[in-house]
């Protein structure tokens, strides 16, 4: 039997950088593959050369056996090999069965397709509504629209750019198990990560890159943590030392009968919550995606103000009407969830 994948010395080099080094790689049919390395390594271009996206220097590319010469991501779809970014593609003005309809090749009508993607993600334990906004979608909503979009051209081979970087612990759960299914089924998994834990817990065999070359391969499940860092990194790993924190006598973060209305009919009304943060403190916030976290996490950043000022306080400051350049200023600072276009501007410096 041919590999579903299979890359012989793979080159591609930009000016003053070899992104990718004489890679050689091979995938079977129903194979959960796993390319390892640190930011830089070169995952994410040869995933992009793979797909067709980008254009290696040299080396070949072979599907079932057979050479694929220069291609974009037309072809690769054509060919069974579909590719879930680790920024999604989506336009988020408008519903999730227009945004899946926008990337058909071919003729349909959106009541059918909406009940193909209904009956699809339901199949695969991820259900999501076709007749939602985008921008009503947590990001690991929209993830499930991507994928969603990948399952419906029945793929050979499903390509996972760090897929789990802004998910919850149980969307990483439920997404393990369809990815399981899905190889069940025979679709082989290239799933790209440096997170150690969940590679070792998915993946069937692991490619390391490092610097732009293969450094290795292994069996996550027999090999340790360990040695896949020192793979990854190329030398002893770095020894570190935390000092135990002093919690500071008054809290930094109060927020006291916090209620308020949700701002669309998707949304999550906050009824009287509660709780205070001090100093040295980490506080964790649990719950199921869609309980009521996003309206929280928009009240406390200045996102969304609450007439009552003293709902929130920052530093003993009542604050929750400041707006969050004001609340900045306080000490307070804020990651979104979706670092790409909320937490930065990708055209600036």
């Amino acid at each position: 039997m041919h590999p579903r994948l299979e890359l012989r010395n793979i080159c591609k080099r930009y000016p003053g950088v070899v992104a990718n080094d004489d890679v050689s790689l091979s995938i079977q049919p129903g194979e959960i593959h796993a390319v390892l390395g640190e930011n830089g390594a070169g995952k994410s271009t040869l995933m992009k050369i793979i797909y067709g996206a980008a254009q290696a220097d040299s080396g070949e590319i072979f599907c079932d056996g057979n050479p694929i010469a220069a291609h974009n991501p037309a072809t690769s779809r054509a060919l069974g090999i579909e590719m879930v970014y680790q920024h999604f593609a989506l336009f988020e003005s408008v519903s999730v069965v227009e945004n899946i309809a926008l990337s058909a090749s071919s003729a349909f009508d959106l009541p059918s397709l909406a009940a193909k993607i209904r009956e699809l993600s339901l199949r695969y334990g991820m259900p999501i509504d076709p007749h939602r906004q985008v921008h009503d979608l947590s990001v690991g909503e929209r993830q499930r629209v991507e994928i969603v979009r990948c399952l419906l051209q029945a793929p050979k081979l499903l390509i996972l750019d760090e897929p789990t970087s802004v998910l919850t612990p149980q969307a990483v759960v439920k997404l393990f198990e369809t990815l399981r299914q899905l190889a069940a089924e025979g679709c082989s998994i290239v799933y790209i990560s440096h997170k150690l834990d969940e590679v070792q817990e998915l993946c069937d065999t692991a490619t390391v890159l490092r610097n732009g070359k293969v450094t290795g391969t292994a069996r996550p499940k027999e090999t340790t943590s360990l040695e896949l860092a020192r793979m990854m990194v190329g030398s002893k790993l770095p020894e570190m030392h935390v000092s135990p924190p002093t919690p500071s006598e008054k809290p930094v973060l109060e927020v006291n009968n916090l209620s308020v209305k949700a701002r669309d009919h998707f949304g999550v009304d906050l009824k009287d919550v509660s709780f205070n943060v001090h100093g040295g403190e980490i506080v964790g916030l649990a719950g199921v995606s869609g309980n009521g976290q996003a309206e929280l996490i928009a009240l406390l950043s200045g996102e969304r103000t609450h007439h009552n000022n003293d709902a929130i306080r920052i530093y003993g400051t009542a604050a929750a009407r400041l707006r969050a350049d004001e609340r900045r200023k306080l000490g307070l600072a804020f990651v979104p969830e979706e670092r790409l276009g909320r937490g930065a501007v990708p055209s600036h410096t």
